[in-house]
């Protein structure tokens, strides 16, 4: 299913380490099922605000923190058979820089992704996550244009997605694609699972798997789907045909 051109590979930017897990664990089991390539950016490690259980721990500190976070995060990515990649950009607030962009649009070339995901263009909540995606539409940019030197070569045109955010109706995402993720759900699970700095979130998103798959099968998806993730197309789909 991987080929050079991409097909088959898919590149998530997230945010923070856990973010991925949450929002698009399914998806990427999905991929990697198939045999295609799981790549996951954690541009930071969410030490800062995203690490509640890490820090009720006593004599917490801010290095073990990140030990913490990221040997969580790597232990969802080997259970959903994706390669982690970790920039330790620091959180809240997720920096803004020519530097990050010119990084993740340099591994972006370097990975030739087929798909990306990221994060919604709006969230009230949390300036980290429509940051990600601001960086994440940059990056693709950089990395297409012909003029910028790389040891890689140019990216194409991948089509990108955002996932679903915690609160979807504050950050004016509207699902466009449901994805079936119910021959997969149990990796799901165990990728969550493995998020202890968060683990107050698993119930939360395995609730709202079901729903989603309730209305995938109201859309008219089979009647076997039980879960879904949803997700919301920044760009045009190209087709021969409407479907």
């Amino acid at each position: 299913m991987t080929t050079r051109d991409g097909f088959g590979r898919l590149l998530v930017v997230s945010a923070h380490a856990a973010d991925f897990v949450w929002r698009a664990a399914g998806y990427i089991a999905v991929v990697t099922a198939a045999f295609g390539e799981a790549h996951v950016v954690c541009l930071s490690y969410g030490e800062h605000g995203e690490s509640p259980g890490a820090w009720k721990q006593p004599g917490m500190t801010l290095d073990r923190v990140k030990e913490i976070r990221r040997a969580e995060a790597e232990a969802a990515g080997q259970v959903l058979g994706a390669s982690m990649h970790f920039l330790d950009q620091g959180d809240y607030p997720l920096p803004d820089n020519e530097e990050l962009v010119l990084e993740l649009a340099d591994l972006m070339r370097e990975l030739q992704p087929g798909v990306i995901l990221t994060h919604a263009r709006v969230d009230p909540y949390n300036y980290d996550h429509p940051r990600a995606a601001d960086l994440t539409l940059r990056a693709r940019m950089v990395a297409q244009a012909q003029g910028r030197p790389s040891a890689h070569p140019v990216l194409g045109a991948p089509p990108v997605f955002r996932f679903e955010p915690h609160q979807p109706e504050m950050c004016e995402f509207r699902p466009d694609v449901l994805i079936d993720i119910t021959p997969v759900f149990d990796l799901k699970q165990q990728a969550m699972a493995a998020m202890g700095s968060q683990e107050h979130l698993v119930r939360y998103y395995q609730d709202l798997a079901e729903r989603r798959g309730v209305q995938a099968r109201r859309n008219g998806g089979p009647a076997e789907i039980r879960y879904a993730e949803a997700y919301q197309r920044v760009f045009p789909q190209v087709s021969g045909v409407l479907a």
